[in-house]
């Protein structure tokens, strides 16, 4: 099989992709599909270390770019977590129909992980296992609060537009659509086997959310890096061996 750069179609939406595949040729590979962040994209360093581990241990990768982010349309002002929950499901039905997947395993961070955590409910008899990477599961929470970073606002009356830094705007519409999200159901609603990678100094999503997701998830292993950032920019490595031993296992 040949790497392979391309989009998939979502809602007239083109949403950017990359395939690759392990050295080894095979006829069918188990697939593992990997989302970044809240303002990341496919080739942050954390992972592509992902994407390079479960590929030189047989596994193929599918890296997608989400609505508003990296090479995928729309504007990031616009995007929500459920759009990119209506996304996922749109991305993990292509990766169903294709004729070389045994099987597929759903891996995202932070904003990405809280969406592979909701899509992997939704889709369950298709999610062989699921690996939130420090899932951000405070954006529902913080919505509800009237925080986001460094910005306040009312909960009850949020604004058409957010100011989130120097680069970024966001319309209320993302923080509306987050206070409704149904983390606890998604988590109760998916039993296959869960890996959740967290650091214990994450500066972003407190070490806590893991620990709570974990302990209602009815198949999980919680692993906690050990003073690393929230891209695990320090001990990556350590994460791509749990992911990958993981994946072995399952």
């Amino acid at each position: 099989m040949e790497n392979k750069e391309f989009y998939i179609e979502h809602d007239h939406i083109r949403l950017h992709a990359k395939l690759d595949f392990p050295a080894a040729s095979k006829e069918k590979y188990p697939l593992v599909i990997i989302e970044h962040g809240y303002t990341g994209h496919m080739e942050e360093p954390h992972l592509l270390a992902i994407s390079k581990a479960v590929n030189d241990n047989g596994y193929a990768s599918l890296r997608i770019e989400l609505y508003g982010h990296g090479k995928s349309d729309g504007e990031f002002k616009d995007h929500t977590v459920l759009k990119w929950f209506h996304e996922m499901m749109t991305v993990i039905d292509y990766a169903a129909h294709l004729d070389f997947v045994s099987d597929i395993y759903l891996a995202g961070h932070s904003q990405g992980g809280l969406t592979a955590i909701l899509a992997a409910a939704a889709e369950r008899d298709r999610i062989k296992a699921l690996i939130p990477l420090a899932p951000a599961i405070i954006i529902r929470d913080a919505a509800r609060q009237g925080r986001s970073f460094d910005v306040e606002f009312d909960p009850d009356h949020i604004p058409d537009e957010l100011k989130m830094d120097e680069e970024h705007t966001l319309r209320g519409d993302y923080f509306r659509a987050a206070q409704l999200l149904p983390v606890e159901e998604a988590i109760r609603m998916y039993d296959g086997p869960v890996l959740i990678i967290h650091s214990d100094t994450d500066e972003t999503v407190p070490v806590s959310y893991a620990v709570e997701a974990a302990r209602l998830y009815r198949d999980c292993e919680l692993k906690i890096i050990t003073g690393d950032t929230h891209c695990f920019d320090r001990k990556v490595d350590e994460v791509a061996g749990y992911v990958v031993d993981f994946l072995k296992r399952h």
